[in-house]
């Protein structure tokens, strides 16, 4: 067999020939990048700096979450919660005043209940005793009265009776000296009405 000699081609001939099979070459390369499938993450090789970036990020996270959210949340929880307890033991602490106030008004009432009766009892006695003074002493008076008009009476009588032995003696005599024409004599006329009374 003979050898067949290769056409030698010129060299501006074998330039457009080499550019063509590199531009070839890379749109199978970039073609078959865009050929072998979707996201770039899912890839293994793209792995290992996600993780580390995950990573990476958790520790940032839970460093600001245990350093600044977690303490913060934690301040306002027990700031949250002492103040609800504090609210509770002073509502308690007013109501204990309260109740205690109010027993006392209670014993105020009661008190004051027991003081207005006892000065209605104290200013009915002492009314009732003026009362009883000023009847005594009106009685008094009036018995005084009594026996000062009874002793006013007693000597008008006495008088008047001395006067009726008089008169009647004096009647008697005038009587006497009428019927008979002689008058009799005083001691006479005393003794016949001594004896007539």
């Amino acid at each position: 067999m003979t050898a067949q000699a290769q056409p030698v081609l010129p060299e501006d001939a074998t330039a457009p020939v080499a550019v063509e099979d590199t531009h070839a070459t890379t749109e199978a390369a970039h073609g078959g990048e865009h050929e072998s499938g979707g996201l770039p993450q899912f890839e293994f090789q793209h792995w290992f700096g996600q993780i580390v970036y995950l990573v990476f990020l958790f520790v940032v996270l839970y460093f600001l979450i245990a350093r600044v959210f977690a303490p913060r949340m934690r301040r306002v929880f027990d700031e949250r919660a002492s103040t609800i307890s504090t609210a509770i033991e002073t509502a308690r602490q007013v109501q204990a005043e309260a109740a205690g106030q109010a027993e006392a008004a209670k014993r105020e009432v009661e008190e004051a209940r027991a003081a207005s009766r006892a000065t209605a009892a104290a200013a009915k006695a002492r009314v009732t005793e003026e009362a009883n003074a000023r009847a005594a002493v009106e009685e008094a008076s009036v018995a005084a009265r009594i026996a000062e008009a009874e002793t006013a009476i007693a000597a008008t009588r006495d008088a008047a009776m001395s006067n009726v032995a008089t008169i009647a003696s004096d009647t008697a005599a005038a009587i006497v000296e009428r019927l008979t024409g002689k008058a009799p004599t005083g001691a006479e006329a005393a003794a016949a009405v001594k004896g007539a009374a």
